[in-house]
């Protein structure tokens, strides 16, 4: 059960590893894209938008805000297996 609850640990912070360099990038091309809007174009205004939605959407307001459920939901099934493992094994006295 502890390579199950390291293994778990590892996915774990590689998707916080995921969601905080996704969140880089996406800050860094909505603040370059905004530097180069020297004419008010529509199209990078459009852009800035939408990178703005999608790095809010990878924090605590989208992807990031499930991490608490998908520990306690992989921490519960780690135990329930842990029990239903046993359960079918007969005892020899």
């Amino acid at each position: 059960m502890f390579e199950n609850l390291v293994a778990l640990g590892w996915g774990l912070v590689t998707f916080a590893i995921v969601i905080g360099i996704g969140t880089l990038v996406l800050a860094k091309f909505s603040t370059s894209l905004g530097l180069l809007d020297n004419n008010n174009d529509s199209a990078v205004d459009g852009f800035n938008a939408t990178t703005n939605y999608l790095k809010d959407q990878l924090g605590t307001s989208g992807l990031a805000g499930w991490a608490p459920a998908i520990i306690a939901f992989s921490v519960g099934m780690l135990f329930l297996g842990a029990f239903m493992v046993n359960k079918g094994k007969s005892r020899s006295y």
